[in-house]
């Protein structure tokens, strides 16, 4: 009989483990979905940077070119 409790245990123990995994799994997808959704938000902010950049570029440069003895 102690070899049937052990089996048991055993049998069980892989099945909680299989439970344990999925919601580790469904958490560790929500984790990638949510790091995909940060980095498209900062390469949109980096894109609209670059736009502003080129489109102020002339100002932009000229505001660091130094005068005479600066």
């Amino acid at each position: 009989m102690a070899t049937k409790d052990s089996e048991t245990k055993k049998q069980s123990g892989s099945t909680s483990s299989r439970e344990d995994q999925e919601p580790e799994a469904q958490a560790s997808a929500r984790v990638r979905q949510k790091a995909d959704e940060v980095r498209d938000e900062a390469d949109a902010l980096v894109d609209q940077i670059d736009e502003i950049l080129e489109e102020n570029a002339e100002t932009f440069v000229k505001s660091f070119i130094q005068k005479g003895g600066e």
